[in-house]
């Protein structure tokens, strides 16, 4: 049979999976738009950059 963790432990339970949960999503969405602004950086045109 399973504990039940009452009080104290799931309130700091809890508070560390919530936690873990924003740096997650924190992250993803940081990943989304590093990876976003690299595609709008490059000519879409096809022609090689000029040099000089």
């Amino acid at each position: 049979m399973t504990k039940k963790i009452t009080g104290k432990a799931a309130a700091m339970a809890a508070g560390a999976i919530g936690s873990a949960a924003i740096a997650a999503a924190l992250l993803y969405a940081n990943k989304r738009k590093e990876k976003k602004a690299q595609k709008t950086d490059t000519i879409p045109s096809g022609e090689p950059p000029e040099t000089d």
